[in-house]
């Protein structure tokens, strides 16, 4: 039984059309096509125990909003360019770049294009959104005062 667990999973690892997403067995999935088809502010993917991965699109001259969280984060770059600030240090960032975010590190993210948009993804542990959500808009997000992780 337990290697048909994990043939399946070799399967659909190799198959970029085929996500899994099942608490037991984890998520596999093709991240940059999830990332680069995703055109809500914020989606959380999946959620485990001690991370969870999320995908975001910014639209131009839209930023994340300055932030301060209690855990770490690391964030992929699949698409546009911008400029990433932490704790008051600016650097530019395009398709590729990577940001890890130490906890306690003040941090945001702006897409600078002025017509095109930012695609990412980011892992955060431990969880930080509630399991499922998806805002449409970083008016959304704002707005939703329940939006944060109870594990």
């Amino acid at each position: 039984m337990l290697l048909i667990h994990y043939l399946c999973i070799f399967f659909f690892a190799i198959n970029k059309d085929v996500t899994i997403n099942n608490k037991n067995m984890g998520y596999v999935a093709n991240i940059e096509k999830e990332t680069l088809e995703n055109n809500n502010f914020r989606k959380v993917l999946f959620t485990a125990k001690y991370s969870q991965l999320v995908v975001m699109h910014l639209n131009p001259n839209e930023d994340i909003g300055e932030e301060t969280h209690t855990l770490d984060q690391f964030i992929r770059v699949e698409a546009g360019e911008g400029i990433t600030i932490l704790d008051g240090a600016e650097t530019s960032i395009s398709d590729g770049s990577a940001i890890v975010i130490p906890a306690g590190t003040k941090h945001n993210i702006k897409n600078t294009s002025q017509t095109e948009p930012m695609k990412l993804y980011t892992i955060y542990s431990p969880p930080e959104h509630r399991d499922g959500t998806i805002h449409a808009t970083k008016a959304d997000a704002i707005a939703d005062i329940e939006d944060h992780y109870v594990g």
